[in-house]
């Protein structure tokens, strides 16, 4: 191996990473503040991005009768605990359930041409479905153990996965790249699209940064992801902030299977793949700490480029053998609880 080839391998470890730590952004976002373990996070990347690819060929998403399930059964859901005399927010349940799918469905209407049109439209598509999954199948399991609620995650996964090969089809698609420009740096060529994956992560966890440090609502989240209990006690809406937390992690899927889909070809199941390389380095990062969990997957990233040179038969069983070390340490020097404290 010389430089140039390392260089290479570098730029490609730097370029995965930067999605692997979008999906280990939203792992730990999620399970911080609801203590779920959300495994279908990847499902949210193949759906992206298989939307945004038929749109490019003109067809209508075929996730926007998924949405509308979804987001019926919500309202249903919704009215029967209001009759039952449960404490119901409307706003926030019309907003998920009414206002962002019709949104979706308006724009998809108008079968936009221009790119940036098109990227609206997939992310007001996908970006609902998560607190419209929340709602559906942990709000009502939210005192369950971490156990049953990854138990619930397996299941959600599988049939989402399911319903992606019966909406998309078993083949893959690309898309168009935001960015179709390359630039000859000392040898070294890089693409349009790896500088936009790099910038729109960087944007995005700078944003998040602000978002969680700076507003009410994010501090609020933060509060939550502490002490769910005394949280609770303040008046802070725990059920909200579930709400909120899938939103956002829904949304950073989206964001990814529209960066990613451009540079690798996308199927159905491909977004299990990439989340469970986000899953490795939230673990890096303890399940709660976004710095280390972004260290992790630019080390995951890193490590699945090196090894793709060297092995590349086994480079999927070198990134997920790392997670051993990393668990044996964490055990060393972690103090064990249960559940229940």
């Amino acid at each position: 191996m010389d430089v140039q080839i390392a260089l290479m391998l570098a730029q490609d470890g730097i370029v995965n990473g930067a999605i692997y730590a979008l999906m280990a952004f939203a792992l730990v976002l999620v399970f911080s503040v609801t203590r779920v373990i959300f495994i279908p996070q990847g499902e949210f990347v193949a759906y992206a991005a298989l939307a945004m690819a038929a749109l490019q060929t003109g067809k209508l998403p075929p996730i926007l009768w998924l949405l509308g399930v979804l987001a019926v059964l919500t309202l249903v859901v919704e009215a029967v605990r209001h009759a039952r005399g449960l404490e119901v927010d409307w706003r926030s349940t019309l907003v998920w359930a009414v206002l962002l799918p019709a949104l979706a469905a308006g724009l998809l209407a108008m079968k936009p041409e221009h790119m940036l049109l098109q990227v609206l439209a997939v992310l007001l598509l996908v970006t609902p479905m998560g607190p419209l999954v929340y709602r559906l199948a942990y709000r009502p399991l939210a005192d369950a153990t971490v156990l049953i609620l990854l138990i619930v995650s397996v299941a959600l996964h599988l049939a989402l996965v399911g319903l992606g090969l019966y909406f998309f089809g078993a083949e893959g698609s690309r898309t168009a790249p935001f960015l179709d420009t390359r630039w000859d740096i000392g040898g070294l060529m890089v693409s349009g699209q790896s500088v936009v994956i790099v910038g729109a992560t960087v944007v995005l966890v700078l944003a998040m940064y602000f978002f969680f440090e700076r507003t009410i609502i994010g501090k609020a989240l933060r509060a939550t992801a502490i002490n769910r209990v005394g949280a609770r006690l303040m008046g802070i809406p725990t059920a909200l902030s579930g709400d909120l937390s899938f939103a956002l992690a829904a949304l950073i899927g989206a964001v990814s299977g529209l960066l990613i889909a451009p540079v690798t070809t996308i199927y159905y199941d491909t977004g299990f793949l990439i989340g469970l390389k986000g899953f490795v380095a939230a673990i890096v990062g303890g399940m709660h700490s976004y710095p280390l969990a972004l260290a992790g997957a630019v080390l995951v990233g890193q490590l699945e480029s090196f090894s793709s040179f060297w092995a590349s038969a086994f480079k999927e069983v070198i990134v997920f053998t790392m997670i051993i070390p990393v668990l044996w340490w964490r055990s060393l020097n972690t103090h064990h609880v249960e559940d229940e404290e």
